[in-house]
């Protein structure tokens, strides 16, 4: 399984104080995403920040007030010290720095309000705080589609150093690339300047894969207008032109990496799914097509973090820290 995480120069750490971020409430998902933010952060030599948030019930009275019930905040407050230990416990022989952290109130609320003081934002595809569809946690959806740095999610599928000690959250090298997701239809550079950055600080490849939709999904009216039989070649060979030729400016900023782009005729999922499965990194921004609205979540990139088998990165599209560069960590493969 793959791992990566990134830092950004600019605004410098001073700025990000909380480096790596990860929500932490002691699920399955939790534990794997902890240790993929713990090797972040060494790699980023950044500090992580672990946190677990809890609410507070209240009490309803005759008289109508609502106030919150003391003996419940104290049990929720120890719950959630008791899953920090838990997560210290996990954290066993990390040499970093660590911040353990209880926050109050909603999770999701929560990490979204701090990652505007994190470097990079770590979250399990779901956890206790509830499910989106079947697979996706209800703060794995809410963090990526609001955060205001980038955040990765980490799937099941990821896998935990057997080894003992410091050596459990050292960086490892993968020569597997990083793939990025490129709608030439709406450009954002955000998600490929950071997968370039991303692959440059991993020694590994970058892939620029960039989707056509399929005919069948134009509408008859679109096709019925094609003058030219032969229109679907020439508007993919105008695509690859213009995807290879961000490739190269990409070699030119960055000497010694090596840029391959491909341009596929599909629905936008498919090929990005695929990606995840042999890719150390799947970058996203945070809109594509098909967009609701400008604050939610990409249609697509939810879609494939629904779905996906290795880590996804999903880059703020409106970040605060639109010129920054990020820098990745690398896993064993899988």
């Amino acid at each position: 399984m793959h791992d990566d995480g990134f830092t950004s120069p600019s605004p410098s750490p001073a700025d990000r104080p909380l480096g790596v971020l990860i929500g932490f409430d002691d699920s399955d998902h939790a534990v794997l995403a902890l240790h993929y933010a713990a090797r972040a952060a060494q790699r980023m030599e950044a500090p992580l920040t672990v946190v677990t948030a809890y609410t507070v019930p209240t009490m309803a009275y005759a008289d109508a007030a609502l106030i919150p019930s003391v003996p419940a905040e104290v049990a929720r407050l120890a719950a959630a010290q008791a899953q920090l230990e838990q997560a210290r416990e996990h954290l066993r022989g990390y040499p970093g720095e660590v911040d353990l952290r209880t926050e109050h109130g909603d999770a999701a609320g929560v990490l979204v309000r701090l990652s505007a003081q994190a470097q990079l934002a770590v979250v399990g595809a779901r956890g206790r705080g509830g499910f989106l569809g079947r697979m996706l946690g209800s703060v794995s959806s809410a963090l990526p589609a609001h955060a205001h740095c980038p955040t990765v999610v980490v799937p099941q599928q990821y896998e935990i150093s057997t080894a003992a000690g410091p050596e459990r959250f050292a960086p490892v090298a993968d020569d597997a690339p990083v793939v990025v997701g490129v709608d030439l239809y709406q450009p954002d550079d955000s998600a490929v300047r950071h997968a370039a950055a991303a692959a440059v600080n991993r020694g590994a490849p970058l892939h620029l894969l960039s989707v056509m939709p399929r005919p069948d999904a134009w509408g008859q009216a679109y096709m019925a207008w094609l003058p030219d039989p032969d229109i679907l070649e020439k508007h993919r060979a105008e695509l690859e032109t213009e995807l290879e030729t961000l490739a190269q400016s990409l070699r030119t900023e960055h000497a010694g990496l090596a840029v391959t782009s491909e341009v596929v005729l599909s629905d936008p999922i498919s090929p990005l799914l695929r990606s995840t499965t042999t890719a150390q990194l799947t970058v996203l921004g945070t809109r594509g097509r098909g967009r609701v609205a400008s604050t939610l979540l990409g249609s697509v990139s939810q879609a494939v973090l629904l779905r996906a088998e290795g880590p996804v990165m999903v880059v703020p599209t409106q970040s605060p820290d639109k010129g920054a560069d990020a820098a990745a960590e690398q896993t064993p493969p899988r």
